[in-house]
C-alpha cells in the first residue's frame, strides 16, 4: 500500500500519473487532506469513482489514533498522546498564542540524548518518526480545531537533527501552499547540538529559526546534565550555531532550563551572559524546569529567576523567562506518555 500522507505535491503527482489519472487530481487530493481534513477516499467526491476505488485499493492515509487528549483549564494548551500504526506512542502539543495556533511536534519515539531534565528520554530511543508521522501531528490539530495553524516548533520528544531527513522533509511539506502554507520563518527547530547536522541545516536554504538547547554555561555542567556534552564541546557547538546565523541571517535562540542548585547561580548567570553576548541579535529563553516525581529536579524561586535574568541582560543580551503553559496537563516532553503508562499498570 502506498502511504499518501507526507507526500509533497511533486511526489503525489508522480503517483497519480503513474496510475493513469490526470496530474491535476493530486492538488485535489491535497486539498481534501490538508484543507478539508477528509481522510476517507470514498468521501473525496470531486474525484471520479474509478479513481476513488483505485485509491482505496492501493493507498492509505495513516493518521494516528488519539489515546489521550488533555486541555489546560485556561484552554490555551492542548496535548495529544497518539498511537502510531506500530503501537508506539508519541506526544504533540498545541499552544494558543496571541499570534495564532502553534503546534509543538515530536521527531522521534523516545530520545537517545539522556538529558536529566527530560521525561521523554527515560526509556531511551525506540525509533525515528517517518515524515508522515511528523506531519500527522499538525494535521490532527487542524482537524480538531478547524482553525489555521500559524507556526511549528520541533521541540517535542526526540532530537530532530538525529532524524534529519524525515524532519526536513516534514517541514518542507508543511511549508507547501497546497498543504499548510506555513512560512519557514514561523518554524523553529530545537537541537541539543548535533554539530555536523547544524552545518547541513545551514546549507538547506530554509530560513527556520534555530534554537540551541544550551542549558549550561560551561562544559562541566553541560556534561553533567546533558550526555551529548561529552561528544560535542561548547566551542564546537557554538561555532556551528554561528555559521548557521551567518548563512541564514536568522536570529538564534538559546534555551536554558533553570535548575535549582545546578545551573542557576549568580556565577552561572555571568558565565551565560559572557558566553552568548557576541551572538548578534540572539535571544536567551530561560525555562523553569518542569520538575516532577520521576526526575526530582526543581526550579529556582521567581526572585532567583528574575535576578538571573537581569544579570544575563546586563551583557546586552535579549533574555526572557518562558511563560509556563500546560503544567496542569503534563505538557512537558514525555510527561503525558509516562503518566498514561503508569495508569495502565494500576
Amino acid at each position: 500500500m502506498i502511504e499518501l500522507l507526507g507526500k509533497n505535491l511533486t511526489e503525489l503527482q508522480a503517483i497519480i500519473v503513474e496510475a493513469g489519472f490526470p496530474k491535476f487530481r493530486a492538488k485535489q487530493i491535497m486539498d481534501y487532506i490538508y484543507k478539508r481534513y477528509i481522510f476517507d477516499f470514498q468521501a473525496m467526491q470531486q474525484l471520479p469513482g474509478n479513481m476513488r476505488d483505485w485509491l482505496q485499493a492501493h493507498c492509505v492515509l495513516s493518521t494516528p489514533d488519539i489515546v489521550t487528549e488533555k486541555t489546560a483549564p485556561d484552554g490555551l494548551t492542548k496535548k495529544l498522546l497518539l498511537k502510531l500504526a506500530d503501537g508506539n506512542q508519541v506526544e504533540t502539543v498545541l499552544m494558543k498564542q496571541h499570534y495564532g495556533n502553534s503546534v509543538c511536534v515530536s521527531s522521534q519515539v523516545g530520545c537517545a540524548m539522556g538529558c536529566v531534565f527530560c521525561a521523554s528520554t527515560t526509556g531511551g530511543l525506540y525509533r525515528n518518526l517517518e515524515t508522515h508521522e511528523i506531519v500527522a501531528q499538525v494535521l490532527l490539530f487542524g482537524a480538531l480545531l478547524k482553525e489555521r495553524i500559524h507556526s511549528i516548533v520541533v521541540m517535542g520528544a526526540g532530537e530532530p537533527l538525529q532524524n534529519y531527513t524525515n524532519t526536513i522533509n516534514a517541514l518542507r511539506l508543511l511549508h507547501e501552499k497546497e498543504a499548510f502554507d506555513i512560512g519557514y520563518r514561523r518554524m523553529t527547530l530545537s537541537t541539543c547540538g548535533v554539530v555536523e547536522n547544524i552545518y547541513l541545516l545551514a546549507d538547506e536554504g530554509i530560513p527556520i529559526t534555530l534554537a540551541l538547547s544550551l542549558h549550561a554555561p560551561n562544559d562541566a555542567i553541560r556534561r553533567e546534565i546533558m550526555p551529548i556534552g561529552a561528544h560535542y564541546n561548547l566551542a564546537d557547538v557554538l561555532a556551528a550555531v554561528k555559521t548557521y546565523y551567518e548563512k541564514t541571517d536568522r536570529r538564534v535562540t538559546f534555551e536554558y532550563i533553570l535548575i535549582e542548585g545546578i545551573n542557576s547561580s549568580i556565577e552561572n548567570a555571568h558565565e551565560l551572559g559572557a558566553l552568548v553576548k557576541d551572538f548578534p541579535n540572539c535571544n536567551v529563553n530561560l525555562i523553569p524546569v518542569n520538575g516532577n516525581e520521576h526526575i526530582q529536579l526543581f526550579k529556582p524561586s521567581r526572585r532567583q529567576m528574575e535576578a538571573f535574568r537581569n544579570i544575563v541582560a546586563s551583557y546586552g543580551v535579549a533574555v526572557t523567562v518562558r511563560k509556563e503553559m500546560g503544567d496542569a496537563i503534563q505538557a512537558a516532553c514525555g510527561q503525558l506518555k509516562v503518566q498514561h503508562a503508569q495508569q495502565q499498570l494500576k
